[in-house]
Formats: C-alpha cells, structure tokens, sequence
C-alpha cells in the first residue's frame, strides 16, 4: 500500500475579517484522493477551487459558527443548490445548531431553506470520531466561549491536529499528542483581566506544542495587531521544534 502522508493548503488566515490579500480561516486538506476542507470562512470558497471542485470535496469541518470560521458555508449552499455542481449534498461536520443557524439565515419566505440538499449535516461532540476517506478525523471539545472543536486528522502514516479558536485547555492538548504538526491559532495578546481567555497568544501555542511534543507548529489566525514575523518569534521563545507561519497560498507537506 503506497505511503499516504497528508497536505494542508492555507485558503485563508485572516482575523476577525479578510485582509484584502488574505481571506479569513479556512483550509484544504488532503491525503491520497481524500479531499476535506476545514473550516469555511469568509473569502475561502474562491481559493479553495483553485484547488478543488466544491463537488469533488468529501467532507466539510467547522470548528465553530463564528463568521470568520464558517460564513462561506452560505455561498456554498447557494454554488450546491442553484448552479452547475451535480455532486451533492457534501458532509458537513460541525456544532450542535450548524443546521438551525444555516436554516434561518437562508430562508426567505414562509418554507425553510432546503439545507439538507446541499449538505448531509452531522453534529459534533467531545470525542466525535468520523471516517473520511482514508482520513480519521477525532474532534474535541476547546474553550472558546461558544460550541467549539479542535480536530485530529489522521492517515495511516500522518497525523494533524487543528486548534480551532481556543484558550489554552487540557483536551487540545491531549488532541494534539506526539502529532506530525499543530495548526494552531495565535492571537496577539492575551485577554483583559477582567474577561475570560478565549484564543491562543503565540506563546501559548508555543506552550501547546511543546506539552503534546508536536513534531512542528504552524502558527495561523494572528491578530492584526501583530507581524507573522514577530508571531513567530514569540511562539519560539516557548516551543524548540520548527514553527511556520500559515501564509494564504501556502501548502505544507505533513509527515
């Protein structure tokens, strides 16, 4: 059996709304003929078919419903129900309401928006497991203040894990154990003292990376007011393995 280790292709970084040359979080993964797209957010659907066909995808995954994460899906809905794609409806993996909140933003008119034309939806849960392909996909429930997940993709040979948006929290951690790479999310500063965290500094997710021992971090979701660069540099003051920013365009060989 031939080695199928995975790619992880940038569609978009940008945080909380696209730059004009970075869309905001979304990716494409795939192994062998295994073809996933991680998270929907604004301004993703365009680069995802430089890639990939919507219709060619197997799955979709959300890790939460806040736009940056997931407003594409809504263009997506429109391209799988009212154009020329055939394929259809796609899986779509994401938190409980995924559907409700779909439903009601694209209704217009007294009958529901036929939402599962265009997608077989399933809910998350802490320790949802689903088989995509040859891909393995074991989502946790993170801490980010709303329904939210982190996600273990694996192959048979590779293993990523992607963060989400999420404060520092034990079931990330025990996610991303001795994984191939960790796509972690890294907000600029930390939370006023007098609100709750809810995203990772980059020192944090120098941290997460280190007490999973992953094998490589790449660094995406940075705050405006911080550079990749100084990002970086502040992940490394906390994890010693290689660390790489998650630049649109960008694919990475994982494995």
């Amino acid at each position: 059996m031939s080695v199928q280790h995975i790619q992880l292709t940038v569609l978009g970084s940008s945080t909380p709304y696209p730059s004009a040359d970075n869309p905001c979080s979304g990716y494409l993964v795939t192994s062998g003929t295994t073809k996933l797209w991680i998270d929907a957010g604004t301004g993703t659907l365009g680069p995802l078919q430089q890639h990939i066909a919507l219709g060619d995808l197997d799955a979709i995954w959300i890790s939460h419903l806040h736009a940056d994460h997931s407003a594409d899906l809504l263009t997506a809905f429109y391209a799988l129900v009212a154009a020329d794609i055939t394929r259809r409806p796609v899986p779509l993996y994401g938190p409980p309401g995924i559907a409700e909140r779909l439903t009601h933003y694209l209704t217009n008119g007294s009958t529901p928006a036929p939402i599962d034309r265009a997608f077989e939806i399933h809910e998350l849960h802490d320790l949802h497991q689903a088989q995509v392909g040859n891909l393995l996909l074991t989502s946790r429930s993170v801490s980010h203040g709303i329904p939210a997940f982190g996600v273990r993709i694996a192959s048979p040979t590779t293993s990523l894990v992607f963060s989400g948006d999420t404060a520092p929290c034990a079931n990330l951690t025990d996610l991303a154990v001795d994984c191939d790479a960790l796509l972690c999310e890294s907000e600029s500063t930390a939370a006023p003292h007098d609100a709750p965290q809810v995203h990772h500094t980059p020192e944090n997710a120098g941290t997460t990376a280190t007490d999973s021992r992953a094998g490589r971090l790449i660094v995406t979701h940075v705050g405006r007011s911080l550079t990749p660069a100084d990002a970086l540099a502040r992940a490394a003051t906390r994890y010693s393995g290689p660390i790489e920013f998650a630049a649109p365009g960008t694919t990475f060989a994982i494995g």
